[in-house]
């Protein structure tokens, strides 16, 4: 169903959208509402998790991973993991950028979450940390989107500066303020997210930040508690579509299927969400007892949290966290090798210890 929009026009209108009531058909409303549910158990279901900075590390891990694997950025996470617990050793370029993504999320949800808001200073300073060579809002034109195969342009986003400012201030607005739209929250983000990569107003990063943006409107809008849901796996698995989608929208005005599209990403990304958090909590409390009954001794809440918040783990990773000394950290990562919970590897004269069941459980997300 289209909205209001005239597919020969190619000017990019501000929001809201006119005719919004062609977004609220019975169909799409029950899929919202199906969505819905299942965010509700994700937010619960996160709570059993007796750390939630570990439910953090762990999926943003794997969030900044499949954004920057849709720009084809590719890393891995053995890659990610030995850049934590390295120091930036070895580290590639593509892991950097994975990294950057990583900051940019954790940082931006704190803004948010303090705040209460997302501001265009807030979208700014995330993309700055995504793309620090390319920071700001494009200043000159020329920028176009092509298909990569065949170098084609398929769109051309704003070009004057003025333009590019004036979109994303009435995009910041429409954000924060509920009054201008009684839609739901999640066909909001759906427009939002069309809107942001339309206008895409920086010369790199737009796809990066305009994901990150996904999450913070869920946290803003009190869906989510913490920044655990992420669209782009569904992305990455539904590449076509989400790029016809998208263009289907700027040349046809047929905003129904996208904003369809965006809702089922979420219901399928939560659900799955739900899966992983109910299997991470069960290693948590099987390594729990397992831990108390072989380790008495060495044994604490916060041992165990270091286990799963550093997948890779090293002897100042338990320094840090724990307040021991080095010969004791050192103690307890040989204890809990020597009983099998994580194996010893080498980097030059490095030790560092790998959480092998939580690894294969992130890794199984892949699969």
């Amino acid at each position: 169903m289209a909205v209001n929009l005239n597919p020969n026009d190619t000017h990019l209108a501000p929001l809201p959208l006119k005719g919004e009531s062609g977004l609220e058909s019975v169909a799409l409303l029950k899929q919202v509402a199906q969505a819905h549910r299942y965010l509700a158990e994700l937010k619960g279901v996160a709570k059993t998790i007796p750390n939630e900075a570990i439910l953090i590390s762990t999926l943003s891990m794997q969030e900044a991973k499949d954004s920057s694997a849709i720009e084809n950025i590719f890393t891995t996470h053995d890659q990610l993991f030995q850049s934590q617990v390295l120091g930036g050793q070895q580290v590639n370029q593509a892991t950097k950028e994975v990294e950057n993504y990583r900051r940019a999320l954790w940082e931006s949800y704190q803004q948010t979450t303090g705040s209460g808001l997302i501001r265009l200073n807030d979208i700014l300073a995330a993309q700055e940390i995504v793309e620090p060579t390319k920071p700001g809002l494009r200043k000159t034109p020329g920028t176009v989107i092509g298909n990569a195969s065949t170098g084609k342009v398929i769109y051309t986003p704003p070009q004057h500066p003025d333009d590019i400012q004036s979109l994303m201030t009435n995009l910041v607005e429409y954000i924060n303020d509920d009054s201008l739209s009684d839609l739901d929250p999640l066909v909001k983000m759906a427009i939002i997210h069309h809107q942001f990569e339309s206008i895409h107003p920086f010369y790199d990063g737009n796809g990066r930040t305009g994901r990150i943006l996904n999450i913070l409107y869920l946290v803003k809008n009190q869906l989510l508690d913490l920044p655990i849901l992420y669209l782009s796996r569904y992305i990455v698995e539904t590449k076509d579509d989400y790029y016809r989608l998208l263009q289907s929208v700027r040349e046809q005005g047929e905003w129904a299927e996208w904003v369809s599209y965006i809702v089922k990403g979420i219901e399928v990304t939560a659900r799955e969400t739900i899966t992983f958090v109910y299997q991470m909590h069960g290693l948590i409390m099987a390594t729990k007892q397992r831990m108390r009954t072989e380790l008495p001794k060495i044994y604490s809440q916060e041992l165990l949290n270091n286990l799963f918040f550093h997948p890779y783990t090293k002897v100042q990773f338990v320094i840090d966290q724990l307040g021991v000394s080095r010969i004791t950290a050192t103690k307890y990562l040989e204890a809990l090798t020597e009983k099998g919970f994580v194996s010893k590897h080498k980097a030059g004269r490095n030790n560092y210890y790998i959480n092998e069941p939580l690894v294969a459980l992130i890794m199984g997300q892949e699969s």
